[in-house]
Parts: structure tokens; sequence; C-alpha cells
């Protein structure tokens, strides 16, 4: 039974997909289903956008009965949404609060018409830590909100955690992805082949993926007389936004392998080269688009297309295509490792919100990595991806890029 007083229990996912929020969604269900069955759990369709528009369903017996399906699946059941709450000029404009109602009000009081006791937030940094906020304001209203968030983010860059949900996950997707797209090396000659992996300001996951496919590639046999050759088939490059890049000493590197083998493959995070994309646009007049947390929106600025550009005269490349693997990786059910943490981490979450403790559940860096209940003044973002580790540096020598330096 409860340790505190609980009778309703609220669930919401925010920010982009991660291969996580479905099977994290059913993790939470199942727990609460076997702990303390007479609890009600409404879910917020859309994050944040159902909690301020009163949008939300409930978990019925049906669904609790077969909550382990939702293991199976990528995206999200109860749906998705970019919604900052201390934004609330874009909020104003998308007509989900009133001109001149503060939103995080709008939001707390929502939760306490609704009387929920638990909101477990599955999202990154900013999803949590406004959750955060909004049980601080509560409480100032007399209303006890106990929140306990999961980390979902495909970039694993949440501070402290070790290891975000559905980040290995997306980097296996990502390296799958790149086994159809290298493969298209020989569809013309003297092929530049830039694959863009998301990750805004960590390259972790570009890091990941490109080892993961590395795994693949030396596990695969070659016939190089026929042309099958797998030295056109590997990575030559990998950028990341924490390692400084020299445009002019990489494409005289890899002008050597294009002479040599006639292609060119480049795993590069959306990230990686930003700083220099957005000088020449304002130097140009040119607009920086930015979403409602003020980011660049990357996806308008397109970084992939930009290094495309950079390097495609300095290597004499006759064809360049770029692909994008973010989508196809993000939206993926989770796979076994990930299933193991997102077990571990729902149990634990469900156990805490019983007892009235607040958190984000995580590997605390800080704390040895144990798996614990992070107070929430410790929760940002940008945690940066460790160009020093083995793992990277051995990567990086293996395709015979010279050492990563500090950007």
């Amino acid at each position: 039974m409860p340790e505190k007083s609980v009778s309703k229990v609220a669930l919401l996912t925010a920010g982009g997909f991660a291969p996580c929020l479905s099977a994290a969604i059913g993790g939470l269900i199942e727990r609460y289903t076997a702990l303390a069955p007479e609890l009600e759990i409404i879910a917020y369709r859309y994050g944040y956008q159902g909690l301020l528009s009163g949008d939300s369903i409930t978990i019925t017996d049906e669904v609790r009965a077969d909550a382990g399906l939702l293991d199976h699946f990528g995206g999200s059941p109860i749906g998705n949404s970019r919604v900052k709450l201390t934004n609330a000029a874009d909020l104003v404009e998308r007509g989900l609060v009133a001109e001149g109602v503060d939103p995080l009000q709008a939001a707390a009081e929502r939760l306490s018409a609704d009387g929920v006791d638990v909101l477990h937030t599955i999202g990154g940094d900013d999803t949590n830590t406004t959750a955060a906020d909004l049980a601080g304001y509560l409480a100032e209203h007399g209303h006890d909100l106990t929140v306990v968030g999961l980390p979902k983010t495909i970039d694993n860059d949440i501070v402290p955690i070790k290891q975000s949900l559905g980040a290995w996950t997306a980097a296996d997707q990502g390296a799958r992805y790149a086994q159809n797209i290298i493969a298209e090396h020989n569809s013309g000659s003297r092929m530049l082949i830039v694959h863009e992996v998301m990750g805004r300001n960590c390259g972790w996951l570009t890091a990941a993926t490109a080892a993961a496919y590395r795994r693949w590639h030396q596990q695969q046999r070659w016939l190089p007389a026929i042309g099958l050759d797998p030295r056109a088939w590997d990575i030559h490059g990998v950028y990341v936004p924490e390692a400084a890049l020299d445009l002019d000493a990489e494409a005289a590197r890899l002008k050597t392998v294009m002479d040599e083998i006639g292609s060119v493959n480049l795993f590069i995070s959306e990230g990686a080269g930003i700083d220099a994309i957005v000088e020449q646009l304002q130097q140009s007049g040119g607009e920086v688009p930015r979403d409602p947390f003020g980011h660049v929106k990357l996806d308008k600025i397109n970084p992939g297309a930009w290094f495309g550009d950079q390097f495609a005269d300095r290597l004499d490349a006759q064809k360049v295509l770029v692909q994008k693997s973010g989508y196809f990786s993000r939206s993926a059910p989770a796979n076994d490792q990930d299933l193991k943490l997102i077990k571990q981490m729902t149990e634990l979450a469900v156990d805490c919100a019983l007892r009235g403790e607040s958190g984000v559940i995580g590997q605390d860096v800080e704390h040895g990595d144990q798996l614990r209940a992070i107070e929430f003044p410790r929760i940002g973002g940008g945690k940066p991806f460790d160009i020093t580790a083995d793992w990277f540096t051995e990567l990086v020598a293996a395709i015979g890029q010279p050492a990563p330096q500090p950007a």
C-alpha cells in the first residue's frame, strides 16, 4: 500500500520521441497494477499540451491487463508535444492559454482540479525540471504533488545521469539505417555520403551509432575481387560538437581516401559545426529559425547538407548523398538492453512515488552510478560527450582520423 496518501496518478510524455516512451508507460502501469491496483491512473495526451487543455485518458482494466504490449512499439501511445510552460507568448499563440494567464499556474490548477497526487513525466531535462516547478507551485498553494521523472533522450546528455532511456536503441537503429545508406556508395563514382545523426549539443549518439555500425562491419565477410570492399563500406570520418574540426586538413585526408577507393562515408552530429553555420547565416542577413525553447531549428538549417557542401568540392565528389537517421532511430521500439533499464527505472519510479519521494530516476554519476531518485535542482541538460573515452578514441584511430581535440 502507498506510504503517502495517493488516490490518482497521472502520466505524460514530452519533447521529441525516443525508443523508450511506450515501454516506460507500460512499465509504470504494470508496476502500479501490481502494487496498488486500486489507484486511478490517467494520461495527459500530447504532454503538457494535454495538461493545459485538460485532455486526458483513463487507464482502463483492459489497458492494465495488456500493458506489456507497449514494449513492442515505438513512439508514444499517449502523444508528445514541445510545450514550454514558461514561454507564455508561444502558448497564447497556439491557443493553449489566454492572454495574461500564467501557464505554470494554469497547469498547476489543472493538476489540482483533476485530483492528481503523483505526476510521472517521461522526458528530457526541460520536461522534468518543468514538472518540478509545477510541484513547487502546488506546494506553495497547499497541494502536495509528488513528481517522479524518467530520463528520456537519445542524446544521452542529461546531467548527472549516466544513461538515458532510449539512447542505446537509437544508436543500434542508426547503425542499421547506415547499412543501407552506405550500400549506395557505388551508385555513382566518387560518391560522398553524409549520415547526419541527431545530437544538438552532445555527440554521444553519433559516436555510439558509428561504433555500432563498425561492430556490424567487422562481423561481415567481404569479397573485394567483385567490388565488395570493406574499405568502401567503412566509416571515414566521425564529427561531433565537442571535437574541433579542421575542414581543410580533413578534406586533404579524405581526398586521399576518395582517390583510393572512390567513395567517402561520414557520420556527422547535427550539432557539429552549428556555430559556423549560424555565423554564415547571420553574416548573410539570413534569419536563424528557433523553436519555443530558443534552440536553433536544425531541420531548417540542414547541417548535413552544409557539411556536404563544404567537402564536395574539396574531394572532387561527383555525387553527394545526405541522409538523416534521426526519425527512423527515435521512433523504434526499445531493444533488450533498454528494456532492462526501463524495467529497473519504472519499478523504482513507482516505489518512490508511493513513498512520496520526488526526483528523476537515473544512474547518478555523482553517487557511484547508483540508481536513485535524483534531486530536481541537480538535473540539467547539455552533458557533453567525453571525446577522451577509450572506445571513441579507439574508433577514431581505427578509421584513420586524427585523435579528437576539444572544440
